[in-house]
């Protein structure tokens, strides 16, 4: 029973890395909306870069789902490191890249807003999880200042 259990595991890792990259391709390329009457109503040509916000919910929501599978970090990390990954190749390489256009990721602060905010708050739920470990297994791990 624990080899199935272990099996179908793995399949939800998969599945949780293949939706972290399908999130980083999706938001890069909705990165540059804007309120241009393209997509969205006219409204003075101001950016919406609603994605960051999906980054930054989504990443650390893929990462404790990931920790539930397994107590190892690198099961846990591995969603984010699968999202940072596809967001540096799919916004470096992106369909369509002219030589000297423009990288989409590193046109304005969007780019940078989105890589922090999807890598920093994913970072902090891979944290949250290694303290959890250091918390469930005492004796492991030594403390900042040392044991006196």
């Amino acid at each position: 029973m624990s080899d199935h259990r272990a099996g179908w595991r793995v399949v939800f890792l998969l599945l949780l890395c293949v939706e972290a990259a399908v999130l980083a391709v999706l938001e890069t390329m909705f990165l540059p909306v804007r309120f241009d009457g393209t997509l969205l109503p006219k409204f003075g040509d101001l950016p919406f870069p609603v994605t960051i916000a999906v980054a930054a919910f989504t990443t650390p929501l893929l990462v404790s789902w990931a920790a539930s599978l397994s107590q190892r970090v690198v099961t846990a990390a591995s969603p984010l490191l699968v999202w940072f990954f596809t967001l540096m190749w799919f916004g470096y390489f992106e369909p369509g890249h002219a030589a000297g256009s423009p990288v989409l990721l590193l046109q304005d602060w969007r780019g940078l807003l989105l890589l922090a905010s999807g890598a920093l708050t994913g970072a902090v739920a891979v944290g949250a999880v290694m303290a959890r470990n250091a918390a469930h297994r005492p004796g492991l791990y030594e403390t900042a200042g040392g044991t006196q």
